[in-house]
C-alpha cells in the first residue's frame, strides 16, 4: 500500500514512541519524511530503523519560536513543499495539583499546546500550496476523561482538541484538513518513562498516588497497553486520501478504556 507515494510529511516528536512509529509508517507507504525531535539520539534511532534516503532529521524544540521558524522552513525546503503535518511532540508530567510548580505547569502548556500552535502557524503557508494537505494533532483521552494527577497535561490536550476544531473550520474552504487523535493505553516512552527525549517524558506519578483512582483506566480489549503502531496506522489513514472526508474531529484509540 503506497498511499504516501509523492507525499511530503513533517512529523514532530519523531524520535521515539508514537511519533517515531508514525514516521516509519509513512515511509513504508512511500512518503518522504522530515522527522523532527528535540533529541538527536532519538532521531538517530529513527533513521537507523528507517533505512531509507526518503527520511531527513532535524533537531527541534517546539516550545522555542525561533527553533520552530527555522526548522519548519528547513523542512519545507528539504521536502520541496509540504502535504502532511503530524504534531506528535509532547510531554507528560504528573503531580498532586496543589504541589505542582507553576514552571512545570507552564512548560507542559508551552510544549504541548503552544508548541503545536507554533508548528502549525509556520507550516500553513506551505500546506496551502500542498497536495491534499492534512494536519493531524495529538490530543489524548485525558482531554475528555479524568486522569488523576495530570491536570496540566489534560488542559494542554483539551486545548489542542479545541484548537483543531477551530482550525478545521477556518481552513476548510482553503483545502487543509485538521483532525486529532486521542491515544490512551499505548505503550511508549511517554507512558512508561523510558523515552529518549523531552518529547516523551514519562508520567512520574507521585509516590503516594492513590492507584484505585486508575481502576477504570484499563483497556477492554487486548492484553494490556497497545503498540505505538496501533496509533500510527490511524494517523496514516487520517492524513491520506482515505481520510479525505474527515476534518474537524478526533478519533479515540484506547482499546475501549473509555466506553
Amino acid at each position: 500500500m503506497n498511499r504516501y507515494e509523492g507525499r511530503r510529511a513533517l512529523i514532530t516528536g519523531a524520535g521515539s514512541g508514537i511519533g517515531q512509529a508514525t514516521a516509519l509508517r509513512v515511509l513504508v507507504e512511500g512518503g518522504s519524511v522530515v522527522a523532527a525531535d528535540i533529541s538527536e539520539q532519538g532521531l538517530a534511532d529513527t533513521a537507523q530503523n528507517a533505512g531509507t534516503d526518503r527520511l531527513s532529521t532535524l533537531v527541534l524544540d517546539v516550545s522555542d519560536e525561533e527553533s520552530v521558524k527555522d526548522v519548519v522552513a528547513e523542512a519545507v525546503s528539504a521536502l520541496g513543499g509540504l502535504d502532511v503535518l503530524v504534531n506528535a511532540a509532547g510531554i507528560l508530567r504528573s503531580a498532586h495539583s496543589h504541589e505542582m510548580p507553576l514552571a512545570d505547569f507552564t512548560e507542559i502548556l508551552s510544549v504541548n499546546l503552544v508548541g503545536t500552535f507554533l508548528v502549525i502557524r509556520e507550516a500553513i503557508p506551505a500546506l496551502l500550496e500542498g497536495n491534499s494537505p492534512a494536519v493531524v494533532n495529538f490530543s489524548s483521552t485525558s482531554a475528555a476523561f479524568a486522569h488523576p494527577y495530570m491536570a496540566a497535561y489534560a488542559a494542554s490536550k483539551g486545548g489542542i482538541q479545541s484548537m483543531t476544531h477551530a482550525l478545521a473550520a477556518e481552513y476548510a474552504k482553503r483545502g487543509i484538513r485538521f483532525t486529532s487523535v486521542q491515544p490512551g493505553s499505548i505503550s511508549s516512552g511517554m507512558t512508561d518513562g523510558s523515552g529518549a527525549s523531552r518529547s516523551s517524558v514519562g508520567p512520574g506519578l507521585p509516590e503516594d498516588a492513590d492507584m484505585s483512582l486508575f481502576a477504570k483506566l484499563s483497556p477492554a480489549i487486548g492484553d494490556g497497553f497497545a503498540d505505538p503502531g496501533t496509533v500510527a496506522s490511524v494517523v496514516a489513514m487520517l492524513a491520506s486520501e482515505d481520510g479525505e472526508f474527515i476534518t474537524g474531529t478526533e478519533i479515540r484509540i484506547d482499546g475501549g478504556t473509555h466506553f
